[in-house]
């Protein structure tokens, strides 16, 4: 590990996995368990960076495959980087690109050595492999890279499953020796795989966690099982992973799944999910989800959540935002999601002061 990373454990609860942590990057301390914004392609849809930072997220997640295909990670490299490019000051966790190029990119072929795809963009080929999902990232610049994975959709059969976890293992080996080749401040997460099958679930487990890295992600669910499945494998590894390194859940979730995964000892979380229900008239309140569009708000003169500190809730009504979705105005996006993410800080703040007494 450099020693610009690392992670400690500040409290464990007495009555479950739950821990409380603190994750120290070059780019600032995290306090965990987290949830980590999704910006895509350099921004969380609709919000400014000043938005983020207002909300006190400490770290966002951006995506390695598509900032590759535009602007293109040599670009943001000559521009200083990703933190400087967003102006984004602080930590920064990018994917490995992965996953979109086995869901998004056209006519894929997957070898041992790597994968070549086309563009969803414009059909144009290219080449991944460990080593330039390392390199992207390296010139992307962020505080956290992952390792490149391959990660079969839901449902697949046990013998590709453990064709893509043997893969991904012989991957990640290659992605630590490119990463150990120029080190530089960054750390590299290695992901675990296998599926809904327990055996390669474990298998995984043990071959990554051998590879001694900065930290660890369970990847391969949220990816189409059924949610008790996806709980069910969390329950599985979470619990078994590294003591002493930072554990991540990727792409989960609903504030349900999250305090489920971080009962089973999981410190870091990403997920669209409070983005993209806002963009399609979906907010979480203190008493669950409700749509905007619907009817029965026309003429509420409230705040979406009245428990709600945001300054969405302190000013805007249920009507006006209601107006908005009709109407089709762009205001309508902005208010749901400053709403949604300040739902999503708001119970991870919650969650970590739980664990500090002992009450979760």
């Amino acid at each position: 590990m450099n020693t610009a990373f690392s992670f400690e454990v500040l409290n464990t609860s007495l009555i479950s996995h739950a821990r409380r942590g603190r994750l120290y990057t070059p780019h600032g301390v995290i306090e965990t368990p987290v949830f980590m914004p999704v910006g895509t392609q350099a921004t969380v849809k609709t919000l400014s960076q000043e938005e983020l930072e207002q909300l006190g997220f400490q770290i966002i997640l951006s995506n390695t495959y598509h900032l590759y295909l535009r602007p293109g990670d040599e670009r943001i490299a000559r521009l200083g980087g990703l933190h400087r490019f967003m102006r984004w000051e602080r930590a920064i966790l990018t994917d490995s690109g992965g996953f979109q190029v086995f869901s998004l990119a056209k006519l894929r072929t997957i070898d041992d050595d790597g994968v070549t795809f086309r563009s969803h963009i414009d059909g144009s080929e290219h080449r991944f492999t460990p080593e330039r999902a390392v390199q992207i990232q390296r010139n992307l610049g962020s505080d956290i890279m992952m390792a490149f994975d391959e990660c079969p959709p839901y449902p697949a059969s046990r013998d590709e499953v453990a064709r893509a976890t043997e893969r991904t293992y012989r991957w990640a080996l290659r992605c630590r020796a490119a990463w150990q080749a120029q080190p530089n401040g960054q750390a590299l997460f290695g992901i675990l795989q296998g599926g809904v099958y327990d055996d390669l679930r474990l298998m995984s487990l043990q071959q990554i966690t051998e590879l001694d890295l900065p930290g660890y992600a369970i990847g391969g669910v949220s990816v189409g099982e059924p949610v008790d499945e996806m709980r069910r494998v969390v329950e599985l590894v979470a619990p078994r992973m590294p003591a002493d390194k930072p554990r991540y859940l990727m792409g989960v979730g609903t504030p349900d799944d999250i305090l489920h995964a971080v009962q089973q000892g999981v410190d870091m979380f990403d997920c669209v999910l409070p983005t993209r229900l806002a963009r399609h008239h979906a907010v979480f309140t203190s008493t669950g989800r409700i749509n905007l569009r619907n009817a029965q708000y026309q003429e509420r003169d409230e705040p979406i959540d009245p428990t709600c500190d945001c300054w969405v809730c302190q000013r805007y009504s249920l009507a006006y935002i209601h107006h908005l979705f009709r109407a089709g105005e762009m205001l309508a996006f902005r208010l749901a999601t400053y709403h949604n993410l300040a739902f999503y800080a708001r119970l991870m703040a919650r969650i970590r002061q739980q664990i500090e007494v002992g009450a979760l």
